[in-house]
Parts: C-alpha cells; sequence; structure tokens
C-alpha cells in the first residue's frame, strides 16, 4: 500500500473515524500488554479547542491512517502541573508506519498546544512499545516522574517536553 499524506484534520473524538482508528489502538495495546487495552477515562469533550485537539491524518483516497490528540491537564493528585498539555492516542495504522506521520501529527500537537498557552506536552507510553519510545526521545522528550492513570504501573514510562 502506497500512502501519501493529503492532510491533517482536526476532529471531534467521538467522529467515527476516530473511534474506528481509537479501537484499531486499542487491540494493538491489548496485544502487546494481554490486557483490555487503555483503562484512562477519556471524554470527546477534553479534546476540544481551545482546551486540547484531536487530528486524523488522511491520504490521497481521504482514508484516515493516523491519529493523535493533546488535552489540557493543570495539577492535580495524578502528578500533573500547571499548563500540561497530555498527548494521547497516538496512532498510525501498520500499512502507513515508517512515513514520518506519527512526527508529523506530533508537531501540529505541539505547535497547537503551545499556541494555546500549555507550557510543557506530557506522555504515557509502555514499555512494550520500543518504537514509540524511540520518536519521542528522538523529538526532545526525556523521562521524567509518573503521572496520570498508570502511574503505578511498573511498565508504565513517562514522558515530558518543554514547549
Amino acid at each position: 500500500m502506497t500512502i501519501q499524506l493529503l492532510q491533517l484534520r482536526p476532529v471531534a473524538f467521538d467522529h467515527p473515524d476516530a473511534v474506528r482508528l481509537n479501537d484499531e489502538v486499542q487491540l494493538e495495546y491489548a496485544e502487546r500488554y494481554g490486557d483490555d487495552g487503555d483503562a484512562t477515562p477519556l471524554d470527546p469533550t477534553m479534546f476540544a479547542p481551545p482546551r486540547g485537539l484531536y487530528l486524523i491524518a488522511y491520504d490521497e483516497r481521504d482514508r484516515p491512517v493516523a491519529t493523535g490528540g493533546w488535552r489540557s491537564q493543570d495539577e492535580n493528585g495524578e502528578g500533573y502541573t500547571d499548563g500540561d498539555a497530555e498527548l494521547k492516542r497516538m496512532y498510525v495504522i501498520p500499512a502507513a508506519r515508517g512515513l514520518g506521520l506519527a512526527r508529523r501529527i506530533l508537531a501540529a500537537l505541539e505547535d497547537d498546544a503551545r499556541a494555546a498557552g500549555r507550557l510543557r506536552m506530557v506522555l504515557e507510553t509502555g514499555a512494550k512499545q520500543p518504537e514509540a519510545i524511540s520518536l519521542y526521545a528522538s523529538s526532545g522528550y526525556e523521562q521524567c516522574p509518573k503521572f496520570g492513570y498508570y502511574r503505578f504501573h511498573e511498565l508504565s514510562q513517562c514522558f515530558a517536553k518543554a514547549l
């Protein structure tokens, strides 16, 4: 499958294409970790501008091939700090991997969060996602104290980057 990216489009987290790709990433999490996927509670309103953004990358045939979003976080009992933007649901379909789509989505999300006044992009990933860890490390993210839903899980790894 040859993929030529045409555009990144902001969509609602409950848009049918977002739901379908979220289902796919949940299956991948379940396979990698032997569980039911990411149980972090998410609501579509969390990604509504200006306190968040959800993007889908579409190819030349208008097929959704990658996603990613950010949501605002401020200091709370889960370890976030004021001004955080949390990266969520970064995913590229297997046929589109290796084309730089995740890096392009990540840059767009960072730009948007910065423009919205957020100070730091944070993310949680898992030890069984080496490709994700490599992407974030090569994009300037550094490991940070754990936060969020999986902050007590041994396979959880958290990263942050100043915006």
